[in-house]
């Protein structure tokens, strides 16, 4: 895209400003690809027009001191258009200002399939702290790991056992990282354990937290010595630093508020804390396993990590202290440094800090890292409702209600509101002493005179067990409450911008606030009563470089990959080409008259619908010389009453039904981003039509700027979805790989989130190659129990599997089967080779003959993304433009595991932001593969994604098993929304065995499970429909 605009001639046409609004506006019309090739812009202009070094260098600076927030990268991309064209660094920072402002660029976040921390406008200089020296940890230096890899060769490991370290990378380009871990002394020890009792027993989180402030205020709490040298969980858990004299119980009183049913005040409750001795916790068996002692491997440390987990926690969550914690290890302390910021809709987003302790090898670690979380914005409750229904069209306001916690304003007591109410304060009438029956609007007139400005606004319930309904005007949303609801996607957006932060912000933010709030720096109790310090340095680690993979298309290999990981279409054709034919053009109209097409018959149209073919025929694929029928739907208008446009699916419907002919695959033109009408139409097609689908937005088809590099990027998917292959990797990279016949597999879960029917089932993916280039790969779905993140019916998707991969390659089996696992959690590995790994084996007897078993040689790696590992390079020459590590980067040495065969590696360069890396976890190795083959291997197959034209975040199977799985979220979309026919209530958790049954039974229906276990059936089975 941005390549095609640079090589346009220097008319007088184009003028300064002109170029870099055409930049700029083409760059962000299609961010998904375009981005990560603007910077490519910068070295092509410089190159083309001979900007020297020495302009290059002023351009940037110029930018950097402008803080154009919205596009750095493309800001340097226009500004080096400006003086090529110019000739001149004085006029850039004003013709930039001109340009976006041409382009109508504000401040745009793409969420794409690079999982970046965030979008970051800001290039940096590297996160390599300045001042700080940056030598690595002398323990990964010397010979004494590598002889303890050496010393593995003896140990013998079970059948369930995980794998140990076949031994450490090498290949690639040594460098130096910082890593945002800590060290941390072991304490001497013995620590002690004591369960925490309450009698009456309290299951209200809000009052065991306040029962335990009021215990640590009494005499008996401070006579017992407890004050500064324990710590605990404010419920069940508490760890000593000292043996606590038994037994020891503590009474307190405590009065709950009333409501305004209460005739007289409540009386005090008494409870009785009793805290019981469970067990003395000795360190020294932890400094053995962290030393690698063979004897000490399948020692469990946990419970002495998650005592020192409380030991840490215990200070920024002080009762005093005015933070918050979300979850187990998320901490937020407002502060002028770093307010609240507005996410719009009743929310706003609060930056904060994560730690957890980590075990090393030779050291102790805790692992801090910078987290964004959203809460509410405290005010009026029907205010900030209305605002949050406003957000987004189908916004539910008893997602935004559910569990906050409010004030009153007529009376003054605090409840949790438990739901919205189906009726509004004219509608709910009761019976009242004095008043007979009344509504809530005429009851508030009466009894508090007070006149319900919002009474068309549904009620609140904050009863118990019985309703109790509200007003929300009369309440007052409290501070500091995090939102546990499922954000809107405006709001994830916004979330992103906001969390948005190059790695050098992120680094400092965390050696300096980051220790500072968690009293890291300060060792204040009770962190000085456990003998427990932290150091104020990063880790700093050995990595490695790996050079990218020789990517290939039809006629010969890329003459390059950039540093970025990326590469552009122009001038190549797919490796194998797919024919289009019997294809249809689907228009869709909505309401959207500025971006929408005038109709079938449109000119225009017409026009950029042979574009589009032409740009496939020059990309290789084989296209009929038939026009495609092209046919149009007028959606009906959106209604409060149809949240999920079911109407407009059956309009829809009714269209692709009545064609002449049934079409092969449909380019549907949408004409906004409706995820209703998106999911509607998967749905539709996949399940019930059997009809390939590519969607496209009807403003970036008929857009000019950026139009070739927008089909081209069309042209990937349908290529993919037809059965072609876009690219493959160069025979040196594939060595291995068909040295013998070898399946890729890729496996992923994906669960029903908050604000879901209760008991929607969790949808399971696994996908697989068929053939030697390795680049297709037909999927298997299944429904299956909620939130069980073990795949069920594992053993009949690999045989289907299998079945496909025989099906092309002449009735033969693969000698070699390579599991790239995602969604498993670090205390679930263990589980993946108890129950997936015999379902595997299962699969694979299936196809034993009489004397010939049938037993492929597995390996199972685990793909963890849900982690708290950064790395800031030291030097700039290792570093990305943007201050990440480079492409590629590799480390298995500093802050991987023990005894575990691990490494985390960055195959993606970062759209901008602070990267994460992917962390690989071998929990099974029959094939023997070494930690170079491995770490390279992993890193060529990141590059294989079909539909980009670069390296991905996520190795490329792991990623279409996810992209499948959330295809198959199209297909229960209403359950997934919270609206179920069965009228089963909208909410997250378990619920009665019976009520999961009754959903179970309409998400098959949904999936047409009768027809096909896969949801999907007939021609699209065998396909990549999902992409």
């Amino acid at each position: 895209m941005v390549g095609d605009i640079v090589a346009l001639p220097e008319t007088a046409e184009h003028t300064a400003a002109a170029i870099a609004a055409d930049i700029v506006a083409a760059t962000v019309e299609d961010t998904e690809v375009a981005t990560a090739e603007a910077s490519v812009a910068v070295t092509a202009v410089a190159a083309t027009a001979g900007v020297t070094e020495a302009v290059m260098g002023e351009v940037i600076e110029v930018v950097m001191v402008a803080e154009i927030a919205a596009v750095m990268v493309v800001a340097i991309a226009a500004a080096t258009a400006v003086a090529t064209v110019a000739g001149t660094v004085g006029v850039i920072a004003a013709v930039i200002e001109v340009a976006i402002a041409e382009a109508t660029v504000e401040e745009t976040v793409v969420v794409s399939g690079e999982e970046t921390e965030a979008v970051s406008p800001v290039a940096v200089e590297g996160a390599n702290l300045e001042d700080r020296p940056a030598n690595i940890d002398a323990r990964t230096l010397d010979n004494s790991q590598d002889a303890l890899i050496a010393s593995f060769q003896t140990l013998r490991i079970g059948e369930r056992e995980l794998p140990s370290r076949p031994g450490f990378g090498t290949y690639g380009q040594p460098i130096k990282l910082r890593a945002n871990f800590f060290p941390i002394n072991v304490p001497k020890g013995p620590l002690y354990e004591y369960a925490v009792a309450m009698n009456p027993t309290v299951s209200n989180r809000q009052l065991k937290r306040r029962i335990f402030q009021l215990a640590e205020e009494t005499g008996v709490w401070k006579k017992a010595g407890l004050t500064g040298r324990v710590a605990h969980d404010r419920a069940a858990k508490l760890v000593a630093s000292f043996k606590i004299p038994q037994p020891l119980e503590i009474k307190i009183s405590y009065t709950e508020e009333g409501t305004e049913d209460d005739e007289k005040p409540k009386e005090p409750k008494d409870y009785v804390m009793n805290i019981n001795y469970v067990q003395p916790l000795e360190t020294q068996p932890l400094t053995k396993f962290l030393e690698g002692h063979p004897q000490y491997r399948n020692h469990d440390i946990m419970p002495v990590v998650n005592a020192l987990n409380l030991v840490l926690a215990m200070y920024p969550n002080r009762a005093m202290g005015g933070g918050v914690m979300v979850g187990r290890n998320k901490f937020f302390h407002p502060s002028p440094a770093s307010p609240p910021v507005p996410l719009g809709g009743g929310l706003e987003a609060w930056r904060g800090f994560f730690s957890s302790v980590r075990p090393s090898w030779k050291q102790l670690m805790v692992n801090v890292n910078v987290c964004t979380t959203a809460f509410y914005t405290p005010g009026n409750l029907a205010e900030r409702m209305m605002e949050f229904m406003n957000a987004s069209y189908g916004a539910r306001p008893a997602v935004f209600v559910r569990g906050i916690r409010v004030k009153t304003t007529h009376l003054g007591y605090r409840k949790t509101v438990k739901t919205v109410a189906k009726v509004n304060a004219r509608q709910h009438k009761f019976m009242v002493e004095d008043l007979g029956e009344v509504t809530v609007e005429e009851y508030f007139v009466k009894k508090y005179k007070i006149r319900l400005r919002y009474p068309d606004l549904p009620l609140i319930d904050v009863g118990g067990q019985n309703s109790n309904y509200l007003p929300a005007e009369v309440c007052i949303i409290l501070e500091n409450q995090p939102f546990k609801g499922k954000l809107l996607d405006e709001h994830t957006a916004a979330m992103i911008t906001v969390a948005c932060q190059p790695p050098n912000i992120n680094a400092q933010a965390i050696v300096g606030r980051g220790l500072h709030e968690f009293g890291f720096a300060q060792t204040p109790p009770p962190l000085n009563a456990f003998g427990v310090s932290i150091g104020s340095e990063m880790a700093v680690v050995p990595g490695r470089i790996i050079p990218p993979p020789v990517v290939r298309y039809q006629g010969g290999p890329l003459a390059g990959v950039d540093e970025r990981a990326s590469w552009n279409l122009r001038g190549v054709r797919f490796s194998i080409g797919a024919r289009l034919e019997k294809w249809a053009v689907l228009l869709i109209q909505d309401g959207n008259r500025r971006d929408e097409f005038q109709g079938p018959d449109d000119p225009e149209l017409h026009r950029n619908v042979s574009g589009f073919a032409d740009m496939c025929r020059r990309s290789g694929m084989n296209v009929d010389q038939a026009q495609p029928a092209i046919v149009d739907v007028q959606l009906p208008p959106k209604r409060p009453e149809d949240p999920l446009r079911k109407a407009a699916i059956q309009q829809i419907r009714n269209v692709l039904t009545s064609m002449k002919s049934k079409p092969k695959i449909v380019l549907v033109i949408l004409s906004n981003g409706d995820r209703h009408v998106y999911s509607g139409l998967k749905h539709l097609c996949d399940v019930y039509l059997d009809v390939a689908t590519v969607c496209v937005h009807a403003a970036k088809f008929r857009k000019e700027k950026g139009q070739p590099q927008y089909f081209a990027n069309v042209a990937l998917k349908f290529n993919m979805k037809l059965g072609g292959v876009n690219h493959e990797l160069g025979e040196q990279n594939t060595a291995w790989l068909n040295s013998q016949p070898t399946m890729l597999v890729g496996m992923d879960v994906t669960h029903p989130g908050a604000g879901t029917v209760r008991g929607t089932p969790s949808i399971a993916a696994v996908v697989a190659t068929i053939d030697r280039r390795m680049a297709q790969f037909p999927a298997s779905l299944r429904l299956q129990e909620s939130k069980k993140e073990m795949i069920t019916d594992l053993r009949a998707m690999m045989e289907e599997r299998l079945l496909a991969f025989m099906a092309q390659n002449q009735n033969m089996l693969p000698t070699r089967v390579l599991v790239y696992r995602d969604g498993v959690s670090e205390g679930q590995f263990k589980i993946v080779l108890d129950e997936e790994m015999p379902e595997i084996k299962a699969a694979f007897a299936r196809f034993s003959a009489p004397g010939r078993p049938y037993n492929p040689r597995l390996t199972i790696v685990i793909c963890g993304k849900r982690h708290h590992t950064r790395f800031f390079p030291t030097d700039a020459i290792h570093a990305a433009q943007d201050g990440n590590p480079k492409p590629g980067t590799v480390v298995d040495r500093g802050v991987t595991a023990v005894y575990e065969y691990d490494f985390f590696l960055q195959a993606h360069g970062g759209l901008q932001g602070t990267t994460r890396p992917t962390h690989y976890y071998v929990v099974r190795d029959e094939i023997g593969i070494g930690a170079d083959q491995l770490q390279v291997l992993t890193n060529d197959i990141s590059y294989m994604f079909g539909r980009a034209t670069k390296a991905v975040s996520l190795v490329s199977p792991a990623y279409y098993a996810d992209l499948a799985c959330e295809r198959g979220r199209c297909y229960i979309i209403s359950l997934l929304q919270g609206i179920s026919d069965s009228g089963t209530t909208a909410t997250s958790g378990s619920g009665k065995n019976d009520a999961n049954d009754e959903v179970m039974n309409e998400a098959k229906k949904l999936w047409r499970f009768d027809k096909s276990p896969n949801g999907v059936g007939g021609s699209l089975k065998d396909t990549m429909f999902y992409l």
